[in-house]
Order: C-alpha cells, then sequence, then structure tokens
C-alpha cells in the first residue's frame, strides 16, 4: 500500500494523482518545484519499477517539465532522484533561473525556503492539476 514519506508530506502541497506518481509542489516560492512519487509501496530507485511503471514515469517526468517551463519559462529544468534524506522514491523537477539563489549551484541547502504567498500558490496549483 502506497505512504507518501513523513518528509514529503511536511515540505510539499499535493496537486493532483497522474496514472503512476502523485504530483506535489515542494512548499519553497525560491524556486518552482514540483516532486513526483511513484504510488508504489517500498520502492527506492527506478530501476525497482516495472518496465511500465518506468516509461510512464519518464513521461510524466516530460510532462511535468514542460507544464513547468511553460508557466514559469525557466533557462532550465533540473530533474533529479536522489533520496539520501528520504529513500522513498521520488523525481525532483525544479524550474531554475540564472537570478535565482543559488544559480548555478543546486538548490539544496543555499537560502532558507520561502513560502508562497497564498495568490501565487494558488495559481501554480491550478496550473498543476489541469
Amino acid at each position: 500500500m502506497f505512504e507518501l514519506h513523513p518528509r514529503l508530506t511536511a515540505d510539499t502541497i499535493p496537486v493532483t494523482d497522474w496514472p503512476l506518481c502523485r504530483v506535489m509542489l515542494m512548499r519553497d516560492a525560491n524556486y518552482p518545484w514540483l516532486v513526483l512519487v511513484p504510488r508504489r509501496h517500498g520502492v527506492t530507485e527506478i530501476h525497482e519499477l516495472d518496465q511500465s511503471d518506468r516509461q510512464t514515469l519518464i513521461e510524466e517526468i516530460a510532462a511535468a517539465s514542460q507544464r513547468l517551463q511553460n508557466l514559469t519559462q525557466a533557462y532550465k529544468i533540473n530533474v533529479a532522484a536522489l533520496g539520501n534524506v528520504v529513500p522513498q522514491l521520488h523525481i525532483h523537477v525544479i524550474a531554475r533561473f540564472t537570478t535565482d539563489p543559488a544559480w548555478p549551484a543546486p538548490v539544496w541547502g543555499k537560502v532558507p525556503a520561502k513560502p508562497y504567498d497564498d495568490l501565487e500558490m494558488t495559481r501554480l496549483l491550478e496550473a498543476f492539476a489541469s
């Protein structure tokens, strides 16, 4: 049975469920940032998914990347599956700008997370939920 890791629950806002992944918005307005979590129990690595799920995952990563690019006009879309802190398989899809606080370094640990204002959060949630 699928259960979201507590750290992901604390750090994200639910957006929607796609065929494979739960889609969430990271609670950090410094970077428009989605997290995709395959709804498969006990999976920690991409290679642990069956072939069909791996194909679906790639398509969902591409869809999230395209939506984020269209919405933000980002300079670069970063995609990462690290799992060093949260072992549950999850994929970060992050819109990057040459003006963001961490550019060109990775986003982790550069600046404290900045909360979204209600209007921007609603706009992003509606854009990704459709």
